[in-house]
């Protein structure tokens, strides 16, 4: 028997796809996702697709995972206190970054603090000139010098970008050499390895990303394999990269940089497999989870794909669909633009009286009210029970039982009342702010970018997908 095995971690809830390669069967599980050890929901959700599927554990030949773990340690700041290591006088080449202003006009812009404070990178004696050259041979001691400084300041991880290393790496490799002689443990990553290319800061950039996330990637896929060893599941873990592939679980913690946006990628390969199936190669995918959603272009059955990517940003009109206003990553992503516009999404009244929905979401715990987790601000979910767009009583197969009274109430107390309207009303301004939001993310990736969205097929998925895709394409 070949069963093959897919779990995807969402910000609110986690799913697992289960198929039975020689009898064509399928069984798919949804449970909550949780957030303080997604390990948890993860397994939770393998033991109902096996048991949905009516197969043993030992049955598992293949197991694939996609995960936004790599990028939510990044935007909620959880990443291992690091080093950075560079050629002497550039020590402030993440503090420079680049002279870029996402919003022209925006006086109170703030460029986002560096993932490795000044206080910790550190230049060593060496210069390599631009066609590889040495100019200035490597000074060992300099770099046991460093070594010393990032041990007293206790570092998890190190990141290593030398100028001109993307030509002649033999500087770099030595560097990582001592580095490991001197601070045992400690994962070094070299840009040599992790973004071979030109321009030093978006090397470096790329380089200290996967450096601030690489021990909490180790540490999350050591509990996803010891979960799945102690299941007796044999298989090894494949995870999806940001590029819509799949490397080895051994690999991802070397480079965990590369699945970035491993979650979202999956889905837009999905919507291109779909489109191939049906004889429909122009695309348009949509992804509407809990938290945030997320649109891609496939055109001729193929993924748009950048390298020009940013993480940590907010949505606009910027390269690959991003503003310039998170950290550049120069590995290859599937082109997507993501907004804070998910079931999870908080409405609120600002302080000029306007209606407002997300950035800020509920996520999975507690949830939206309606889910009675503890939740008290009023969602996107509770607006769409509140006008019966969901069937409160077979929520998540009936798991679920929706509190339509509690979200009323809610979006009474926070919205409707604070506007002068009916809940009705604010409910369903709260549904059209969201569409509105995500209508302006479908143009971004299609109308701006010279294509007609008329010539597209709107493939609409997540948790909350399908309950806006009509409107969606109707107004995009």
């Amino acid at each position: 028997m070949s069963v093959r095995l897919a779990i995807d971690i969402g910000g609110t809830f986690t799913d697992a796809t289960l198929i039975d390669e020689e009898t064509g069967s399928v069984a798919i599980a949804k449970v909550l996702t949780t957030p303080a050890d997604p390990s948890q929901g993860f397994m939770q959700a393998v033991e109902r697709a096996l048991a949905a599927g009516g197969v043993e554990a030992g049955e598992v030949t293949f197991v694939v995972h996609a995960t936004t773990v790599a990028t939510n340690a990044i935007i909620e700041g959880k990443i291992a206190r690091s080093g950075f290591v560079t050629t002497e006088g550039f020590r402030d080449l993440l503090e420079i970054a680049r002279q870029v202003r996402p919003t022209l006009y925006d006086t109170q812009f703030e460029k986002p603090p560096p993932l490795v404070p000044r206080d910790r990178a550190v230049g060593v004696v060496e210069r390599l000139g631009p066609a590889g050259e040495v100019l200035t041979p490597l000074d060992d001691d300099s770099v046991r010098a460093a070594a010393a400084l990032l041990r007293r300041e206790e570092v998890e991880s190190v990141a290593v970008c030398m100028l001109h290393s993307y030509v002649n790496p033999a500087h770099e490799l030595r560097v990582g050499e001592i580095l490991a002689e001197e601070l045992p443990g400690v994962p070094v990553s070299l840009s040599a390895k992790v973004a071979p290319e030109f321009r030093e800061y978006l090397r470096a950039s790329t380089t200290v990303i996967n450096a601030v996330i690489r021990p909490v990637v180790e540490r999350y896929l050591g509990r996803i394999e010891r979960r799945l060893e102690e299941a007796g599941i044999d298989a090894k873990l494949l995870v999806m990269q940001s590029s819509g592939g799949v490397f080895s679980a051994e690999a991802a913690r070397g480079r965990p940089v590369f699945m970035v946006e491993s979650g979202p990628a999956a889905g837009v390969i999905a919507s291109a497999h779909l489109g191939e199936t049906l004889g429909r190669p122009d695309i348009l995918s949509f992804d509407m989870g809990g938290t945030t959603a997320k649109v891609g272009l496939i055109q001729d059955g193929r993924p748009s794909v950048t390298k020009d990517y940013n993480v940590g940003g907010h949505a606009g009109a910027g390269i690959g669909g991003m503003s310039l206003s998170g950290y550049p990553v120069r590995t290859p992503v599937v082109d997507l633009v993501e907004i804070g516009a998910g079931g999870g999404s908080i409405a609120w009244v600002d302080s000029g009286g306007l209606l407002r929905v997300g950035p800020q979401s509920a996520g999975a715990d507690p949830g939206p009210v309606c889910y009675r987790r503890g939740g008290v601000e009023p969602t996107v979910t509770d607006a769409n029970v509140v006008l019966g767009r969901l069937n409160p009583a077979y929520f998540l197969g009936g798991e679920i039982g929706l509190d339509i009274d509690g979200a009323r109430k809610a979006i009474d107390e926070r919205c409707a009342t604070p506007l002068g309207i009916s809940v009705i009303e604010a409910a369903n301004g709260i549904v059209e702010i969201a569409n509105a939001a995500m209508v302006n993310a479908l143009h971004l990736i299609s109308v701006k970018r010279g294509y007609d969205p008329r010539d597209f097929v709107l493939v609409g998925f997540g948790g909350a997908g399908p309950v806006h895709a009509n409107a969606l394409a109707r107004d995009a």
